[in-house]
């Protein structure tokens, strides 16, 4: 198993709760094969009891991961905390902190229920200083590819400052390529809920930068097997993330605990694969590749 890069975690710029935070990473691109492999897990906030057993169920299957093959890191989309509530922080914390990974979270709308800073402080203790999370927006940055992680500023929405942050890390990234961690892409982009995510207008100065490689979201609880779950739109790629603890769309009958892989080689390939819980192989058909922009 390669050995994941000492991260440093570095303030940008500080201002209350808004402070930006970058985390540089030592080179991967060097190495032949696979550069880089991280897990993303989908929503939780589970109701009407706080328990969580989707996610224990990922999370013993990605740290079974890692123990076989590479694997960096861990993602979250947000809405893990249901209405942000302490029950809901406390008893998926113990869960969690054992993830043997460090887990890069946002915030969601759920968490925006409650504060900024009680977010920050149970993100932190997720880590168990594994990684430090000082900011509800910050950046991963490789030789290869960047990740930006956005949490919303309010609801699942941004304001005119949220967005004008987003467009502008892109920008100064350039011509490096970018994943986008939000919590929902904007309104439209899956149409078995339009309306449902990002309705500020200038975000769509965020999507035609040319750099953008992917969106990567949750929100919207899809069932897997029902959904146009991984779409291009232009040049951009739409990969949704799956609940693990509720599915809402097309319906709330059935519900199946998944997480997805990504893993990128040294030629920008990017290949995502989708793994349901307690199964070791990942799930063939939805499988989705792409290549980064250069």
């Amino acid at each position: 198993m390669n050995v994941l890069p000492v991260l440093l975690a570095v303030v940008l710029s500080a201002c209350g709760t808004s402070a930006t935070q970058k985390i540089n990473t030592a080179s991967a691109a060097q190495q032949q094969g696979t550069v880089l492999r991280f897990a993303v897990l989908g929503d939780a906030e589970p109701k009407p009891k706080a328990e969580f057993p989707g996610v224990a169920a990922a999370v013993q299957d990605i740290n079974a991961m890692a123990e076989k093959s590479r694997l960096d890191f861990v993602v979250g989309v947000g809405d893990i905390a249901h209405k942000g509530t302490l029950l809901q922080y406390d008893n998926v914390t113990p869960v969690l902190q054992q993830l043997s990974l460090p887990f890069y979270p946002i915030m969601g709308n759920e968490e925006h229920g409650s504060t900024v800073e009680r977010f920050l402080e149970y993100a932190n203790r997720w880590n168990n200083g594994k990684a430090m999370i000082n900011s509800p927006r910050y950046i991963q940055e490789y030789d290869s590819v960047a990740l930006v992680y956005a949490s919303p500023d309010f609801g699942r929405d941004f304001n005119d400052d949220g967005v004008a942050w987003i467009q502008q890390e892109i920008q100064r990234l350039a011509p490096k390529p970018v994943l986008l961690i939000v919590h929902g892409a904007q309104a439209g982009v899956y149409p078995e809920n339009a309306e449902k995510g990002i309705h500020n207008a200038n975000f769509s100065a965020v999507i035609e930068q040319s750099n953008l490689a992917a969106v990567i979201s949750g929100d919207l609880h899809m069932d897997m097997n029902r959904t146009q779950h991984s779409k291009q739109i232009g040049h951009v790629h739409y990969l949704h993330i799956p609940a693990l603890e509720r599915t809402k769309i097309p319906d709330e009958n059935r519900h199946v605990p998944m997480f997805r892989v990504f893993s990128i080689d040294a030629g920008g390939n990017v290949l995502v694969e989708t793994y349901q819980t307690g199964k070791r192989e990942a799930l063939a058909r939805h499988r989705y590749e792409f290549t980064l922009p250069r």
